[in-house]
């Protein structure tokens, strides 16, 4: 069970709306969301409705205003809760589109691809198990991308844009 509540305004101020599962479409609640308190429970909250667009994970906590959870603007339209998961984590990456080219296997968090795969790019993975967070940039910055147990033949199919994988860690469950 969790518990997420969202302000149109920074600080905690304006319409608020709380919500303690799985939303598609969050907008008759909210315009846009400017301040966030997560009182129980991970969740994923996305840019557009449908779990599309920029993806943004957070834990229980105050965030005041956007860019404290590395938003780039002021929109959130569906959010979803994460499941529990207090197993094993393990992913293979692959180099090319279709689990092809160059395959590493990883079970601990990567802050700098590059350096542990020596290739700027994902196309493909296999979430073995455990759930994985990828982020554009190194060190756990960028544009975010949350993957489930699964196969992902192609990096669209984790809602990216492109290739590009900076750094990737595991989801843990935080009370």
């Amino acid at each position: 069970m969790g518990k997420i509540i969202f302000y149109e305004d920074r600080n905690f101020q304006g319409r608020s709306y709380e919500c303690s599962s799985d939303s598609s479409d969050l907008h008759s609640y909210f315009k846009h969301c400017n301040s966030i308190r997560v009182e129980s429970g991970n969740w994923i909250l996305y840019e557009n409705p449908n779990y599309r667009g920029h993806q943004y994970y957070l834990s229980k906590g105050e965030f005041p205003n956007f860019q404290q959870w590395m938003g780039y603007n002021d929109s959130i339209r569906s959010c979803r809760l994460s499941p529990q998961h207090h197993g094993s984590f393990r992913m293979r990456i692959y180099e090319k589109e279709d689990f092809r080219g160059q395959m590493m296997e990883f079970t601990e968090d990567c802050p700098h691809v590059y350096e542990r795969f020596r290739y700027h790019d994902i196309n493909s993975c296999n979430v073995i198990d455990g759930y994985w967070m990828f982020y554009e940039e190194p060190n756990y910055r960028g544009h975010q991308y949350y993957l489930r147990p699964g196969e992902f033949r192609r990096y669209s199919e984790w809602g990216a844009l492109n290739s590009r994988v900076g750094s990737f860690r595991r989801v843990h469950y935080f009370h």
